[in-house]
């Protein structure tokens, strides 16, 4: 867990964008980078009227804020990279029951049981690889292989990432505790290159600063759109292998929220079909409102075979999953 003395550097430093102390604006917590969603954000102030002011920062660092803050949070919104910290925040009962208008967009193994969630977006995760460093016949089929002494020093991690946090906690959930941490400190001992984001491994990769990465799919292919002559290309692991995990960005209401209406309409419209297809055209994710097509570059969310795992599992466990990757010795 985060020490009390970093916990209120956080609340200090953390970027906000215009949050006012008792502000009739709606206040959305986004752990979805600014550059993602800002001109989607734009769109619904300019569409429905609703004033908004949004506070940027990593996932796990704002659920976290949002436990320390309580019922006295200013956020009403919290739209998260991952399950795992809304699934944390609905652990503590901080968050409020969706509509079922909402919820009903989305099949139910995007979504929490209990409605306190909702999937908005799917991600899946792959090794980003550099073609002209790296033979493609030589990958892996699965990630439990990265850690081989082949590979030492080659793969980049990111290990403070909401994303990379949740696979923690879903390996946990398939392989037990001890497999996990002996996977991590696998990767520790092989010298992996650690880095602050996806973004940070993407670019690394592409310049040839390191040969592979482990990160979400969109961030390359986002890449690739503005620069297709980058040697960047994205491998999935077999169908089933932990590291072939989709995962879901997700958005929720604060239980604490004094203005639950327009909270609400934020997260429906994050599921209507324009908000849908901008994922989809702009960022690369997976859609998941039925009939809303990925981009073409992409396979058809349906013919994934990712492995099986219970999301509802990932949020209670969030927080020994990041002592779990501190204790490994990754982070240097």
């Amino acid at each position: 867990m985060i020490r009390p003395a970093i916990l209120l550097l956080l609340l200090i430093a953390l970027p906000a964008c215009g949050i006012a102390e008792g502000s009739e604006r709606l206040t959305i917590y986004s752990g979805r980078s600014q550059d993602l969603v800002e001109p989607l954000l734009e769109r619904f102030n300019e569409d429905t009227g609703i004033p908004i002011d949004v506070r940027y920062g990593d996932s796990g660092d704002l659920a976290l804020l949002i436990a320390t803050e309580g019922n006295r949070s200013p956020a009403d919104v919290f739209f998260s990279q991952s399950p795992g910290t809304v699934g944390f925040l609905a652990s503590k009962d901080l968050l409020a029951t969706l509509p079922d208008a909402a919820l009903e967009r989305v099949a139910l193994r995007y979504r929490n049981t209990e409605g306190r969630w909702v999937g908005v977006t799917g991600r899946q995760r792959v090794l980003v690889y550099n073609a002209e460093l790296v033979d493609e016949a030589g990958l892996p089929d699965s990630v439990l292989d990265v850690t081989d002494e082949r590979y030492a020093g080659r793969v980049a991690v990111a290990p403070s990432n909401a994303s990379f946090q949740d696979f923690v906690t879903a390996m946990r959930q398939q392989l037990g505790e001890d497999e996990a941490l002996a996977w991590l400190q696998a990767l520790a001992a092989n010298d992996a290159p650690v880095y602050a984001n996806n973004n940070a491994i993407v670019e690394a990769v592409g310049r040839g600063e390191v040969e592979m990465g482990l990160v979400n799919h969109y961030y390359n292919e986002r890449f690739l759109a503005e620069d297709p002559s980058l040697p960047s290309r994205n491998h999935i692991f077999a169908d089933g292998d932990i590291g072939a995990l989709v995962i879901e960005a997700s958005a929720s209401v604060l239980a604490s929220s004094d203005q639950p209406d327009d909270a609400e309409r934020f997260i429906e419209y994050l599921l209507t079909d324009q908000a849908q297809r901008y994922f989809a055209e702009e960022t690369f994710e997976y859609p998941l409102v039925d009939g809303i097509q990925p981009a073409t570059e992409l396979p058809p969310l349906a013919s994934l075979n990712p492995p099986d795992v219970d999301v509802d599992a990932l949020g209670p466990t969030f927080a020994e999953t990041v002592e779990l990757i501190d204790r490994s010795g990754i982070n240097g």
